[in-house]
């Protein structure tokens, strides 16, 4: 803890300080002792949902084409390759046979959680008439989260080491990402129609459903999104997300309001980025094309969880008349990330 505030302003509607000055949860805080036990209280089965997609869906990089899928490769032991590797190559007559072998991704491929380092703002945190880029409660870039350029200053390069420093996805890895999930399922109601759902559609279906959402909880909102995904089967088309299922209307403003308000610790959906894009409304002058994001990431420390697996989940809560489940979804622990792939499970 430095105990020195490293913002002269915060953005309106933000909650930068309020968890302290070098908080880097964010609503996370929220997800306390009680609530954790108020999601295994949940739990009366004692079955589990597996929450994620295969890693390699959707296949390609139709959905983005800066992400791409996993690469998994047998590691090597000198010359030859670690696969069915007879161990009395090194030593005569030991019996044992190994495979080993190593993976790149990309960690915002597939099911996946946004690290709040994940989209920042241009904003004048020191009040002096100069926008920076800054991130939630005033983390900069080029300072904690770095780059090898500044973009601000040239492209003037910057020397290691780099990623999203204390606002990685190693955060909410060691919170541990365990609460109470609340699934409000839009699917049932909406069906695959690609549409933004706002705050009076959203409150209609929670009422019709009898869906609560209480402080401390993890939002989980089912489009079918997910089931349209695999059965493309690894081949989407180009611009499959902007042809079916919803999302969040991240420019009604009265949306934005309950999401704060509602005192929600995350956001998880099964399309793409939770919020329905492009934004239907965009602003008119300067502003974010983001606005979901920029809510909760950058103001009020809300992780964003995408592409996860929820129908056969929301099928079986549906069938029972119930909405809440236990649900635990940690991230990898990998240290300046602003992403990461997670395997998530509910347990009901």
């Amino acid at each position: 803890m430095t105990g020195k505030r490293r913002w002269v302003r915060r953005p309106a509607g933000s909650n930068w300080g309020d968890f302290g000055e070098d908080d880097v949860l964010g609503r996370l805080n929220l997800v306390t002792p009680r609530k954790v036990l108020e999601g295994v209280r949940e739990v009366v089965e004692g079955l589990t949902f597996c929450l994620s997609l295969p890693l390699d869906c959707p296949g390609g990089n139709a959905l983005n084409p800066r992400r791409f899928p996993p690469r998994i490769e047998y590691s090597m032991r000198g010359e030859d390759p670690a696969m069915c590797y007879p161990m009395e190559r090194v030593v005569p007559g030991q019996t044992d046979v190994v495979c080993d072998d190593r993976v790149t991704l990309s960690t915002q491929y597939s099911t996946q959680w946004d690290a709040l380092a994940h989209m920042g703002s241009l904003f004048d945190a020191d009040g002096d008439g100069r926008e920076e880029i800054v991130f939630y409660n005033g983390y900069r870039a080029g300072r904690e989260v770095r780059g090898p350029k500044d973009y601000l200053d040239g492209d003037r390069s910057l020397p290691p080491p780099y990623g999203a420093g204390p606002l990685g996805v190693d955060q909410l890895a060691k919170h541990g990402m365990q609460g109470r999930g609340v699934l409000v399922d839009l699917y049932a109601h909406f069906g695959d129609e690609h549409r933004p759902v706002g705050f009076q559609e959203l409150m209609e279906v929670m009422e019709r459903d009898r869906v609560v959402v209480e402080e401390g909880d993890i939002l989980c909102l089912r489009t079918g999104f997910d089931r349209v995904l695999l059965a493309c089967a690894g081949n989407p088309p180009e611009g499959l997300q902007h042809r079916f299922c919803t999302g969040l209307d991240g420019s009604d403003p009265e949306l934005l309001r309950w999401i704060d308000e509602s005192g929600v610790a995350a956001l998880i959906s099964d399309n793409e980025a939770v919020e329905y894009l492009p934004t239907p409304k965009p602003p008119a002058g300067r502003g974010s094309h983001y606005p979901l994001h920029h809510l909760c990431l950058f103001k009020l420390g809300i992780p964003l969880g995408e592409l996860f697996y929820l129908s056969d989940l929301a099928d079986w809560l549906r069938q029972r008349g119930r909405s809440r489940f236990l649900l635990t979804a940690p991230p990898l622990r990998l240290p300046g990330a602003v992403g990461s792939p997670v395997t998530a499970v509910a347990t009901v």
